[in-house]
């Protein structure tokens, strides 16, 4: 595919971005993705004069230029349906909640899946300092000229020997200069350097005004992975994942400067399973949906394997074994491994029905294995829904909870 618009770059997963050698602008950005893969990254793969996606989505903002790679399960290459479908699916189960952050009433025209992040960033800072920042207990060592606190009786014989008047003293504070603060201080400032939409500029602008300046810090997966919340600190779990995603998925470029990446990139088949999962859960009342039921398949000595189907449906007279399958058919049967993996859940689950969940144009298939001697069928059914993309994303949803539906009564 070549380049249209170097400023924003609209591809699809599992497609080819070609770059012109020839101009010095491509060439560049083509050198800095170069670069980024050889840290190794599954977003993409080199080829000649370019790279080919994966089946990872999302954005990648080079420089100035934001790379969009949007999902594609049919043969449409309508842009704006499949950023649609993108975004949506992301407000509705990545990483974060989107009911606390408010951000059902998103009214930003995004223009890339980034500006959501953003902008979901915004509201929920907003949020917080509309409820109040909580204050934490802290030690700090401070230079005093009364012995108030706990003396550090080292330190005043190292730095205070001639300053008589001067203490060095350890004491507790109850601020907001705490590492909450710090992390989303250091996320706002990347969030004003990146950020290219005019609508969201003012708004950083204001916040950076209103949020107390922290002192900046050095921030990594340790850091993250630390942190403890408590009944006050509860309501920054939001804010604190987005600002995970943002921090920990920027590199910048140490060598020039210019060329930073921000890599905001998801596997889809991931996505896709937890969309469908977080939908038929809300959707259906009278049924148990459980994800990632594991059951014990294989042992020796201290090696064992087990298998985890993606969604299980219980009722009181039926159980439904469900996988999702990111990718289109296009007319032809699902691959002997999918076939043969869902009639081994049939077997170890009891259930009545396994079934196939794919995206893309088709009827739903009522299908049904072999008995061993070839003579009839066996009571297994396998079914198959394909559910193919609409612009209306509430519509889209209906359509797969009335599919799901059908195929387990």
């Amino acid at each position: 595919m070549p380049i249209e618009d170097l400023k924003h770059i609209i591809c699809f997963e599992h497609e080819k971005l070609l770059f012109d050698i020839h101009i010095e602008e491509e060439r560049k950005l083509y050198a800095v993705l170069e670069a980024y893969h050889g840290d190794y990254t599954p977003f993409f793969k080199l080829i000649r004069n370019g790279v080919q996606f994966c089946e990872y989505v999302g954005v990648l903002q080079v420089g100035n230029s934001i790379i969009e790679v949007l999902p594609k399960a049919d043969k449409s290459r309508n842009a704006v349906v499949w950023q649609n479908i993108l975004i949506n699916m992301i407000r509705s189960v990545w990483g974060f909640s989107v009911q606390n952050s408010g951000s059902s009433d998103l009214k930003l025209k995004h223009n890339s899946v980034l500006d959501l992040y953003f902008e979901l960033f915004v509201k929920e800072l907003v949020s917080l300092l509309h409820q109040g920042l909580i204050k934490k207990y802290i030690r700090q060592e401070q230079q005093a000229k009364a012995l108030k606190g706990k003396l550090l009786f080292s330190k005043q014989l190292q730095y205070n020997l001639i300053h008589k008047e001067r203490f060095l003293i350890e004491s507790t504070v109850y601020t907001v200069q705490h590492q909450l603060h710090q992390i989303i201080y250091a996320a706002l400032l990347l969030v004003q350097k990146l950020n290219k939409n005019v609508l969201l500029a003012s708004r950083i602008g204001n916040l950076l005004l209103n949020f107390p300046e922290q002192e900046k810090i050095k921030v990594n997966r340790k850091t993250f992975d630390c942190l403890r919340y408590d009944r006050k600190s509860q309501v920054y779990k939001g804010i604190m994942d987005i600002a995970e995603l943002i921090l920990l998925n920027y590199h910048p470029d140490i060598t020039r400067g210019r060329r930073h990446i921000l890599a905001l990139m998801f596997d889809m088949n991931a996505l896709w399973e937890q969309f469908v999962l977080g939908l038929l859960r809300k959707s259906l009342r009278d049924y148990k949906v459980s994800g990632q039921v594991t059951r014990r398949f294989w042992k020796a000595e201290s090696l064992s394997s087990t298998m985890r189907p993606d969604i299980v449906i219980y009722s009181k007279d039926s159980t439904v074994v469900m996988d999702t399958k990111w990718k289109n058919l296009n007319g032809k049967s699902p691959s002997p491994d999918d076939l043969r993996q869902m009639f081994v859940y049939h077997e170890y689950f009891e259930a009545n029905k396994v079934v196939l969940l794919y995206p893309g144009e088709g009827d739903i298939l009522k299908g049904q294995y072999y008995l061993k001697d070839q003579s009839d069928f066996d009571e297994k059914h396998c079914h198959i829904l394909q559910i193919p993309a609409v612009k209306d994303f509430v519509v889209w949803k209906s359509k797969i909870v009335e599919s799901v539906i059908k195929s387990i009564l």
